[in-house]
């Protein structure tokens, strides 16, 4: 199949900017719970791009776990490529591809550790295997094969069989704090609605329409 030749017009909704709320965290909200009720497959997964020290950009899917007036939380490992390039920039993007309703959600931000009772909050939330997981992996490192997790997966089910699971003090949060939001509607003859707040000085957003 060549790429060039798969097309679809989108006709799903409009957006404009007498439609958006004035706050763009309470438009996110709305449709985050409209991409919650169409069911789609992991509505929380975004895009997070991130910039090393040297300007070299890189990308990977992530899942929000919060978000409010602060910004968007999502959890990692601090030793893994994304947080060592977070330390080196902390300019991050994040991208809600939700292409069956034919929305996307950009948001240009700043990312910055959540507090470690936060962290300590929602690790304790998280199913059995996953809180030994994040025990288990030394993120973004080479490893000779699968076997190695599976061997440590084991050692680690052993070293906590009688108690809890503590936060390891190497994972955590990240908030990014926004400055800049971005609503994407598709439209047909890709004349495409595109609203954008971004913060003015006085920490208020102020709301512009882009051309597709």
């Amino acid at each position: 199949m060549n790429p060039s030749d798969l097309r679809r017009e989108y006709k799903a909704a409009a957006l404009d900017e007498d439609s958006v709320d004035a706050n763009p965290v309470a438009q996110f909200r709305l449709w985050f719970e409209q991409a919650c009720s169409a069911d789609l497959v992991e509505p929380n997964a975004m895009s997070l791009s991130t910039v090393d020290s040297e300007g070299r950009p890189n990308i990977r899917t992530v899942l929000l776990k919060a978000y409010d007036d602060r910004g968007f939380v999502f959890y990692t490992n601090y030793t893994g490529n994304k947080a060592e390039e977070i330390s080196q920039n902390t300019n991050v993007a994040l991208l809600f591809p939700w292409l069956p309703l034919e929305r996307q959600v950009k948001i240009l931000g700043r990312a910055e550790k959540v507090s470690t009772a936060e962290s300590m909050k929602y690790f304790l939330s998280r199913p059995h295997g996953s809180r030994l997981g994040a025990w288990v992996s030394n993120q973004s490192k080479v490893i000779s094969g699968r076997k190695v997790l599976e061997m440590k997966l084991e050692e680690i089910k052993r070293k906590f069989a009688d108690g809890e699971i503590p936060l390891p003090d190497f994972w955590g949060g990240y908030r990014v704090v926004p400055r800049l939001i971005e609503f994407w509607q598709g439209r047909e003859s890709r004349l495409h609605d595109r609203i954008q707040f971004e913060q003015t000085n006085d920490d208020q957003w102020s709301v512009s329409r882009l051309a597709p």
